[in-house]
């Protein structure tokens, strides 16, 4: 439906998009809501659970800790009397019922004879019957806690207890022995059940498979699950899985919500369920509040557009007809603004938007100069030296760019030694194209000074490091010296990509790599020279930047590395010129009508007579 009418038509375009928008933003806020309320409630369910299992972990952890002194006896000398004594602390240990220790009878040698006495030792030793003083015990090399039992009824001490048994084993791994040690199970869980924290929750302390061994549930179930119960199920199998976690039931929001946590000193897990809606009760109240408020805002809102829309509307069509004109050209002289509302901004916006404009072309043509100093600053000719052929270029995808390749003629013009720098800064654009100026400055500065090419970069590192120690940016540079007469080739690779190598005459590749840091990130680290003797004549060494292996077709397909490889060996024979316009426009016709979106940086090295 069209509306002739300015002022109906944005009543219905403001009305509605306002109106989804709150929709939008009350379901988003119920999600979020919800999801913090969950993890609130996750958090201090897990801490509850946390702190309710440390205190059984205590219970069983003092008993263990006499256990593991009893196992550090293991193949003492004479310890009988050490072992008696660490049985009567166990005996004596709150919660403790019995503690019995059985030997396996073996005849009295080879690995198992008796310490201090030539007899077998007795079956069995229960709290209340103290060993005999001076009888011997039977020697064990290794012991171990190999089970924790489920609550048993005992009818000695009419309480369900738990027995902690340990091996004790000989030198081949034999049991000889057992030591159980008994334990009221209501004294391990005496403060679980009875607790505030989860009284109005459902709490189960249950084993690895579900089975319910306590629980504040009047007729609970004996196992988790058993009554085909979606979220015990999922909770029983997530409690095998991992240590602790929570776990939301069905529905929006669930009917219930489970936790759990895994005890550290017994196979067993707390498990508390909660009713979902009660999680959710602020939030349920937050919607139906949020609802009520959502429609007075409408309402608020039709109203305010009847209200304020007919002056509004005069002042957008001033402003109009003033955008015509600056369309035209003639930018005249800036609205008055009136208001102080969003019309009367719209108007001052308006006149700042000619003045950019005006800035905006005054700005171009000082990005074409800069343009035109970058490009002043590459080599403009390759310089001449016998036995080797060189060329290079740089394509900027901005008007300038952070790519930088220089030649530098460290010694003497034409004496055979050239040093070929390709360098990379991060990003591109006026701040890359400032940084790139630097390095060269600095490379160009300290190249007039003796010294090697390791000791070279290492100096420009440390006088980069200054600029970059804040700003973080950083530059990655290849740094090839030529030295023509001796046939040597030196080169520094600070995180840049290693330059590659093809032979012709072998029809391989190689890569002149080795190791170092980009320039600009550490002041102390220190370039050490990488070093290649006795080049043939006929090789070819290409020097890049990623913008060439990096560029894209109109499909996403990268580049790549292997496609430049391909150029170099079928065009090998020709001159280094020549192999960077075949590079260059191989890349073009692979990126077909795709954009540019970094520099692209080549430097080809033949070395041998120009062809």
């Amino acid at each position: 439906m069209k509306f002739k009418s300015l002022q109906k038509r944005l009543a219905v375009s403001l009305l509605l998009p306002v109106a989804l928008l709150l929709l939008a933003v009350g379901i988003l806020g119920f999600a979020y809501a919800s999801q913090s309320l969950f993890a609130l409630w996750t958090e201090a369910t897990t801490l509850q659970l946390q702190r309710s299992a440390h205190q059984i972990d205590m219970r069983l952890g003092r008993i263990k800790e006499w256990l593991q002194m009893f196992h550090r006896t293991a193949g003492a000398g004479d310890a009988s009397a050490l072992q008696e004594w660490l049985i009567e602390q166990l005996k004596s240990q709150q919660g403790v019922t019995q503690v019995h220790l059985n030997w396996v009878q073996e005849d009295c040698a080879g690995e198992n004879p008796l310490i201090g006495q030539q007899e077998k030792r007795g079956p069995g030793m229960a709290k209340g019957m103290p060993m005999m003083p001076g009888r011997g015990m039977m020697r064990f090399k290794r012991a171990k806690i190999v089970e924790i039992t489920s609550p048993q009824y005992d009818s000695v001490v009419e309480h369900q207890t738990v027995s902690l048994i340990s091996d004790l084993l000989d030198a081949n791994g034999q049991v000889v022995g057992k030591l159980e040690v008994v334990v009221r199970f209501n004294y391990l869980i005496q403060d679980l059940m009875t607790g505030q924290s989860f009284k109005e929750l459902k709490t189960f302390l249950v084993d690895r498979s579900g089975r319910v061994l306590t629980c504040n549930v009047t007729n609970g179930p004996k196992r988790l699950g058993e009554d085909d119960d979606p979220l015990a199920i999922e909770t029983v199998q997530a409690l095998q899985r991992q240590p602790s976690g929570t776990i939301l039931g069905e529905g929006h929001p669930p009917d219930q919500v489970s936790g759990f946590y895994r005890l550290k000193e017994a196979p067993w897990s707390l498990v508390v369920f909660s009713p979902g809606r009660e999680v959710l009760v602020p939030i349920i109240r937050f919607r139906i509040y949020y609802v009520v408020t959502g429609l007075a805002f409408i309402l608020a809102i039709l109203l305010l557009i009847r209200l304020v829309m007919g002056r509004t509307i005069a002042s957008i069509k001033r402003v109009s007809a003033a955008a015509e004109k600056i369309a035209q050209g003639r930018y005249g002289v800036p609205l008055p603004v009136t208001t102080e509302d969003e019309v009367g901004q719209l108007t001052r916006s308006f006149n700042t938007m000619v003045g950019q404009l005006e800035e905006g072309v005054r700005l171009k043509e000082a990005l074409d100069l800069a343009m035109e100093i970058q490009q002043s600053f590459l080599p403009r000719n390759a310089p001449h030296v016998d036995d080797l052929d060189i060329a290079g270029e740089t394509i900027y995808c901005d008007e300038t760019g952070g790519d930088y390749y220089d030649f530098l003629e460290l010694f003497q013009p034409g004496d055979g030694r050239l040093a070929v720098a390709v360098g990379d800064v991060v990003g591109h654009g006026i701040g890359a194209a400032l940084l790139m100026t630097t390095v060269r400055a600095f490379l160009r500065g300290r190249a007039v000074h003796p010294g090697s090419a390791g000791e070279m970069i290492t100096d420009v590192n440390r006088l980069l490091c200054i600029d970059t120690a804040h700003s973080g940016d950083f530059v990655t540079l290849f740094f090839l010296f030529l030295d023509a007469p001796r046939r040597e080739l030196h080169w520094i690779r600070a995180g840049h990509d290693p330059a590659l190598v093809y032979d012709p005459m072998s029809d391989s590749f190689d890569e002149l790599k080795g190791s170092g840091m980009a320039l600009g990130v550490d002041d102390t680290f220190e370039y050490r020279d990488n070093r290649l003797k006795e080049w043939r004549d006929g090789r070819l060494i290409v020097i890049g930047t990623d913008g060439i292996w990096e560029a894209e077709n109109p499909w996403g397909e990268m580049y790549g590395k292997d496609r430049l490889r391909s150029v170099m060996q079928r065009n090998s024979r020709l001159s280094a010129e020549q192999i960077l316009r075949a590079v260059i426009a191989d890349l073009n016709d692979f990126r077909q009508n795709a954009p540019q979106n970094d520099d692209i940086t080549l430097v080809v090295v033949k070395t041998g007579k120009k062809e």
